[in-house]
């Protein structure tokens, strides 16, 4: 018996203990101490007395630590940020809140920019949830090369990587087609570094050897740091002999996915959808303009997310009976995993930090939804387009299967 339900059958004999007589009460004590395990002294003392009194009225309530003005500005900088979680969130408010409310990008008093610099990342999970139920935020869960050059790039899984080694990259495609994948369309090579996860992104008009080997080379002079080895999946537009000459002639490693397991690319597959998809749409994009508008949407995207874009990174996971605990890392910014990875010239710190002074998250974040805005009304000026052959096909099989069953009613009517 638990000390709750031992009170509670006390407090029920308790009553009838004090009008019993003297021998009623030696029964009661020995039912008592057979049922509690007390001693019989500590039972007498227990139900000689009546029970504490216990407080009237409702139990005083404390008040909040943290009111409307405090998840008005947290809100406003949660947008800021392109809404993150709470373990993202509190690195990005103690590093940036300070600069914002000196470039009065965020307008708050002293004692709100001091509670929200000790906010825990649970406490604005909770502040922010109801906002995140308004606006509905939810996330949505899509070889042609020689033999021989297969055999000549090694695979490599995602357990074999040094994830303290800068440099090592994974690259992927990410198809701007729409509906269809017919005709020429322009495609988004997207590359992350493991260990700090740096992201790039370089829009190319088509999936090509000779367009992906120069969106690659546009990479390389933008990373900060030495390219050491690139990881594609076993696309043939990245396995080809283009590539692979290029990366032996820049003394890079070349290394590949599995066939059909994406869990080996899956540091890149993350990006594909946080940094292109979430950004981008599924849009199709086929024309000069939009090819133009998207490059320079990836200029302003890079900088917001490698320098103002808290990440989080897997350390250990056990299992727990039926559930798997995850343990990550203190969120930092690929900028500040950059810096204290010590793998970079005094020259690239100094510049990189140069370049960190420069920028403004309030004025990334307005010129990425400018060009998100541009980037849609191109595709919504664009003309219907011829509808593509592979759409055609399905309509030219129903006309083909008309005629043949014209044809059998005819010879039928013979």
């Amino acid at each position: 018996m638990d000390m709750r339900s031992r009170e509670q059958y006390l407090d029920n004999v308790r009553q009838e203990y004090r009008q019993a007589s003297r021998k009623q009460k030696t029964k009661l004590l020995s039912e008592a101490r057979k049922r509690t395990g007390l001693n019989r002294k500590v039972l007498i003392r227990k139900l000689a007395h009546p029970s504490p009194a216990k407080p009237a009225g409702k139990r005083r309530r404390r008040g909040a630590s943290y009111g409307p003005e405090v998840v008005t500005t947290l809100v406003k900088v949660w947008e800021l940020f392109d809404y993150p979680c709470g373990q993202r969130m509190v690195p990005a408010i103690r590093a940036e809140l300070g600069r914002l409310r000196k470039s009065k990008q965020i307008r708050c008093r002293q004692e709100v920019a001091e509670k929200l610099e000790r906010i825990s990342p649970k406490t604005v999970d909770r502040l922010l949830a109801r906002e995140k139920q308004v606006r509905n935020l939810r996330r949505n869960r899509n070889p042609s090369a020689h033999p021989l050059l297969y055999q000549k790039i090694p695979v490599k899984v995602a357990a074999e990587w040094d994830t303290r080694q800068v440099g090592n990259l994974q690259v992927d495609y990410v198809e701007h087609c729409g509906r269809s994948t017919g005709g020429e369309y322009v495609h988004t090579l997207s590359v992350v570094d493991i260990a700090s996860s740096w992201w790039e992104g370089e829009a190319i008009s088509s999936r090509s050897q000779q367009a992906t080997k120069e969106g690659m080379e546009a990479i390389r002079k933008r990373v900060p740091f030495r390219i050491l080895e690139i990881h594609p999946d076993n696309d043939s537009g990245l396995v080809n002999d283009l590539l692979w000459a290029y990366c032996k002639s820049a003394g890079i490693k070349m290394s590949r996915s599995r066939p059909y397991k994406k869990n080996d690319n899956a540091w890149v597959e993350q990006r594909n959808w946080t940094h292109v998809r979430k950004v981008v749409g599924y849009q199709r994009l086929d024309t000069t303009g939009e090819l133009r508008t998207l490059r320079e949407l990836y200029e302003q995207l890079r900088l917001y997310k490698n320098f103002f874009q808290p990440t989080m990174k897997l350390q250990s996971k056990r299992r727990v009976g039926g559930k798997l605990q995850r343990q990550y890392d203190q969120p930092q910014t690929p900028y500040q995993r950059l810096l204290e990875s010590h793998q970079l010239s005094v020259k690239a710190k100094r510049d990189l930090r140069k370049q960190y002074e420069s920028l403004s998250v309030a004025g990334l974040r307005r010129s990425i939804q400018q060009l998100q805005r541009s980037l849609f009304e191109l595709g919504e000026a664009k003309a219907p387009s011829v509808i593509p052959p592979r759409h055609r096909m399905p309509q030219m099989a129903i006309g083909a299967a008309a005629r043949r069953k014209e044809m059998w009613k005819r010879a039928a009517g013979q």
